[in-house]
């Protein structure tokens, strides 16, 4: 990260602001800095309490990944090529390969992106199966403001599900639009000069075009799950950070503080904003492999990962728009995780600009990845992480 933020003041083309955070080359600070650029709520951890996984010696030297131009690289070719800023390998709860660049370490919070997806739909599981969220219910019921909004007659579950039939042009790479007044809403973009300030809660009753009915094909898009948090928000009472405190960070024994974005008002970003360490989102993982529990303490319950693993529609899935990212893979989404399917089904959370989460339960294999890659949606280096992850599974399966 030579050249960026690293004089006082730094020189302006070395300036990481909000207008650039998440543009290569400034995303390389910029998502091992958020709360330095964009607001946040503290998610507190239990520091008597760490979950600990041992370290072990591992010669990871026979791991050949297919580098899809006909040859095999290793792991640090890979981690090169695809721009990783940290990478964790847990196998049968040890830690087999943890690996750090680009200025991160292991106490550096690391944006998720919408691997923050991922993580509340962990937590909704807990909800529902604590009686606080209805899955049938509407989001109209717990969040009145959307009657006459395109959400109005989704239900939870198919929120969770990207089922909702909100016609919304999920274009990272848009300068203009619905998207760039989105990002405004949630404090990620700066407002243009004489812009009225905006927040989260008065922008998504604005959202009012309908692509189709909800239920149908899976329709990728990021504002489902920020309404998902205020939807939280009211079935609880209580604020989306100190709920995943409580229920999830606190018991999972993580070892540090994560941190959530928020808006104007305190809105959370629970579509992209989560900003953890490598190490403790590995724990996350290791949580799902061991079923939801840590010790004799059942976090999150096993029938929500095992309905994740099994219930998600693959024709809704082969009806969306994410098909190409996953060629020849049978897929389907579930709750916020992607799942590949089969005997032993593999549960992932992918964010953009390369952010990995892999859980394979039947082998207790973990991968958490952060990158800084300079696309948003990178197809390539999408594939390439996958095929990583086929050959880290061969190499680990006789262990």
């Amino acid at each position: 990260m030579s050249g960026l933020m690293d004089r006082f003041p730094p020189t302006p083309d070395g300036q990481v602001t909000l207008a650039n955070w998440r543009v290569s080359p400034f995303n390389q600070w910029g998502f091992q800095h958020v709360r330095e650029i964009v607001p946040s709520a503290d998610i507190a951890n239990d520091p008597d309490d760490l979950w600990r996984l041992p370290p072990v010696d591992a010669d990871l030297k026979a791991l050949a990944i297919d580098d899809g131009q006909g040859g095999h690289i290793g792991l640090e070719a890979f981690l090169t090529r695809t721009r990783t800023d940290a990478f964790v390998l847990v196998h049968r709860g040890r830690v087999l390969c943890e690996r750090y660049a680009n200025g991160m370490g292991p106490t550096t919070p690391h944006i998720l992106m919408s691997v923050s997806k991922s993580m509340l739909g962990l937590l909704a599981g807990v909800l529902a199966a604590n009686g606080v969220l209805d899955l049938d219910a509407s989001a109209e019921q717990y969040v009145p403001e959307l009657r006459d909004s395109a959400f109005q007659g989704a239900v939870v579950r198919q929120l969770l599900d990207m089922r909702a039939g909100l016609d919304f042009d999920e274009d990272y790479l848009a300068t203009s639009g619905p998207i760039v007044q989105y990002r405004k809403a949630t404090n990620w973009n700066p407002l243009d000069p004489g812009e009225t300030a905006t927040d989260l809660r008065s922008f998504l009753p604005t959202l009012d075009a309908r692509s189709g009915p909800h239920g149908g094909a899976f329709n990728y898009v990021s504002p489902c799950t920020d309404l998902l948090g205020w939807i939280i928000e009211r079935a609880s009472g209580r604020r989306f950070a100190d709920l995943f405190s409580e229920l999830l960070w606190t018991r999972l024994g993580a070892a540090r503080p994560c941190y959530i974005t928020v808006d104007r008002l305190g809105a959370p970003r629970c579509a992209g904003g989560m900003c953890m360490t490598a190490m403790d989102l590995a724990r996350v993982g290791q949580l799902l492999a061991a079923g939801g529990r840590r010790g004799d303490r059942q976090i999150v319950p096993q029938a929500w990962i095992d309905d994740i693993m099994t219930a998600g529609d693959p024709e809704a899935w082969l009806a969306g728009p994410f098909v190409p990212y996953f060629p020849g893979r049978p897929m389907h989404y579930r709750a916020k995780w992607y799942v590949e399917r089969g005997t032993e089904p593999v549960l992932s959370g992918l964010g953009i600009h390369g952010q990995h989460l892999f859980v394979d339960p039947a082998r207790r294999i973990v991968v958490a990845k952060f990158s800084s890659q300079a696309l948003p949606l990178d197809g390539d280096a999408i594939c390439m992480t996958y095929r990583a992850i086929d050959a880290i599974r061969a190499l680990l399966a006789g262990d």
